[in-house]
């Protein structure tokens, strides 16, 4: 028997997304909605492991969702709905924090990185993340999963926890083990100030990352001023390298413009960087301002919003539901 593909992937609801997260996930989900039956989740749940302001929680919802929509997601092909309104997602963490070991939780880097040197002073949400991570995913018993490289590791626990269960429960192949969706070309965007920096919302300066609802004249003088070099543009790869801003400059203008690293270096190679800044600007502004108007446009009918989000819920809820049921079974709960 074939199994059926479903893809899973959540966005936390930082508000404010970037170029990084359109050219890293959000493209990549508009391709997976025309192969595969998709569900995108705003994981609101895992956004309090840290403190969030609750109106601004909201409001950055909403954004999420406006990005998701305006940047080609089709709320008829896909599930879009926030986590916190399907219950089944914390029953379930409840039940695989009972199943997850903390010798693997001791593992996972991204806790370590995130609470820093008082790692007493960190939520055990944030620790236990990883769980509920796995939750969102077996759920819906999901096949593939679309990963960075920073959510890896907990991709291989959420495996590692499908795999415990099926054998804990002797239900072989209840849990599909998800498979993890890593693009071929992936290119990580970097800061236009530090190219050696993932571009970030968390990035002081504005000046760092193109937002998606910047518009044109801010595109261009975020261009003009992002770091680059006064020689001009290497004529190979080992050098530009070298050179981790201007690599990062042309790693978008490659991915803006479908090309790969050697095409563009040909039709750049020799010249000063302004060249290369002022295309890059003009097909920036023909692709990102469109979107940061439509997404302007849907928050200003909130009321829609809310209605894909409650559609959405409705259908997620049928599949956790239905999984659910069994999954209490197999455990022994009445």
């Amino acid at each position: 028997m074939i199994k059926k593909k479903l893809v899973f992937s959540g966005v936390q609801p930082t508000g404010n997304l970037h170029l990084g997260n359109y050219l890293g996930a959000l493209k990549n989900f508009v391709s997976l909605q025309k192969e595969m039956e998709c569900i995108y989740c705003v994981v609101d749940l895992h956004a309090i492991t840290t403190f969030q302001k609750p109106n601004d929680l909201q409001n950055n919802v909403l954004e999420t969702v406006a990005s998701f929509i305006s940047t080609g997601l089709d709320p008829n092909k896909s599930i879009i709905f926030n986590q916190s309104s399907v219950p089944g997602h914390t029953e379930l963490a409840w039940i695989l924090n009972c199943v997850s070991r903390i010798g693997w939780l001791n593992r996972m880097t991204q806790f370590k990185d995130k609470a820093g040197s008082d790692k007493e002073k960190a939520s055990v949400g944030l620790y236990v993340y990883p769980n509920l991570m796995a939750a969102d995913i077996l759920l819906y018993k999901s096949t593939h999963v679309p990963v960075g490289a920073d959510q890896k590791q907990h991709l291989e626990l959420s495996r590692d926890i499908a795999q415990k269960f099926n054998n804990d429960f002797n239900c072989k192949d209840f849990f599909p083990i998800p498979e993890p969706l890593i693009p071929k070309k992936v290119s990580r965007i970097m800061s236009l100030r530090d190219g050696t920096k993932k571009m970030s919302k968390s990035e002081e300066s504005d000046l760092s990352r193109i937002n998606l609802k910047d518009n044109a004249d801010e595109i261009i003088k975020k261009i003009k001023k992002a770091k680059s070099d006064s020689e001009p543009i290497p004529e190979n790869l080992s050098d530009l390298e070298k050179k981790p801003e201007a690599l990062n400059l042309i790693n978008i203008y490659a991915e803006m413009t479908r090309k790969n690293l050697e095409e563009v270096l040909n039709e750049v190679a020799g010249k000063e960087y302004s060249f290369l800044k002022t295309n890059l600007s003009e097909v920036l502004i023909s692709e990102i301002v469109p979107i940061g108007k439509e997404i302007k446009k849907l928050l200003d009918d909130k009321a829609h919003l809310m209605q894909i989000l409650k559609k959405g819920k409705e259908k997620a809820n049928i599949i956790a539901e239905e999984n659910l049921k069994n999954i209490r079974e197999k455990v022994g709960l009445i």
